[in-house]
């Protein structure tokens, strides 16, 4: 079931670039150009997410990716997307490139 998400999401996301995803964290990343930029996990897209743009997301309240590892809480730079980019292209290709911006960030700092 997840992996029909993930080739619904991955067609979804062509208008941001050439986009792949690969199996990872018990979920699957989301990669183009080599930049890890979503996750999908437990059926859930996140976007990657930094200091310029976590107020879009929070704005929405939309909340972190997080996991339990040895019996503490980890919060990751992904945020859950909004609803609406799972259905329409032009919302997940703004969303995409904003989450794509951040990896772009990352990678440079």
């Amino acid at each position: 079931m997840e992996k029909a998400f993930v080739d619904h999401l991955v067609d979804l996301m062509q208008a941001v670039g050439p986009v792949s995803p690969r199996r990872m964290f018990g979920g699957h990343g989301i990669f183009l150009d080599g930049l890890m930029f979503a996750l999908v996990a437990d059926g859930t897209l996140f976007l990657k997410a930094d200091a310029e743009s976590v107020p879009a997301f929070t704005r929405q309240g939309l909340e972190a990716f997080t996991y339990r590892r040895r019996g503490k809480t980890y919060r990751m730079s992904y945020f859950q997307a909004p609803e609406v980019c799972l259905e329409d292209a032009d919302e997940m290709a703004l969303w995409g490139n904003k989450a794509y911006a951040a990896a772009l960030r990352a990678a440079a700092a």
